[in-house]
């Protein structure tokens, strides 16, 4: 095995075989570099990222302060539209009611007046049918009278053998109060 030439002598020897973040003798530049990457990140985010994340914040308690308050607008809108709704659905009902109050007003109005009809056509025609009956009984007495006169006028011839006039029939029939 061939091995390797060695150039330099010194280097080799001060070189150990521990893990270089765990050499002792490289904590100070380690160090060193530790604090420079640190400040240069601090001010990085210092200077750039907390203004952007700030602002991000900050717009974004903007906007959920301007939705929230949207939301309330949009609450009260839809209350006042429910209210408006409400509103024209008991006005409606009231109509509808007044409306159904009226025909049922009209039906029974019409109702009467066709019962008023009715009854004065029934009575009408119950004084026309006692009229009629007057006149029959009016015209049965006196077809009862003209054949009482003719039964008294038959009578008289009967027993006495001797005929009346018409005129003394009526007499005798009107005297017996027939």
């Amino acid at each position: 095995m061939q091995t390797a030439p060695a150039t330099t002598t010194g280097t080799v020897a001060q070189q150990s075989n521990a893990f270089p973040p765990f050499d002792t003798a490289t904590f100070p530049t380690q160090l060193f570099w530790l604090a420079i990457t640190f400040a240069v990140l601090f001010v990085v985010l210092w200077r750039v990222a907390g203004p952007r994340i700030g602002g991000v914040i900050g717009e974004r308690k903007a906007q959920i302060a301007d939705e929230l308050e949207a939301a309330e607008k949009h609450r009260k809108s839809a209350e006042a539209a429910e209210a408006a709704h409400q509103s024209a659905l008991a006005a409606a009902r009231a109509r509808a009611k007044k409306a159904a109050d009226e025909n049922r007003r009209q039906v029974t109005a019409e109702i009467e007046n066709a019962k008023a009809a009715t009854e004065a056509a029934a009575q009408d025609a119950a004084a026309k049918a006692e009229a009629r009956i007057a006149a029959m009984r009016q015209e049965a007495a006196q077809h009862v009278t003209i054949a009482a006169q003719d039964v008294a006028a038959a009578i008289v011839a009967r027993l006495i053998g001797d005929t009346i006039s018409p005129q003394e029939a009526e007499a005798a029939v009107k005297a017996s109060g027939t």
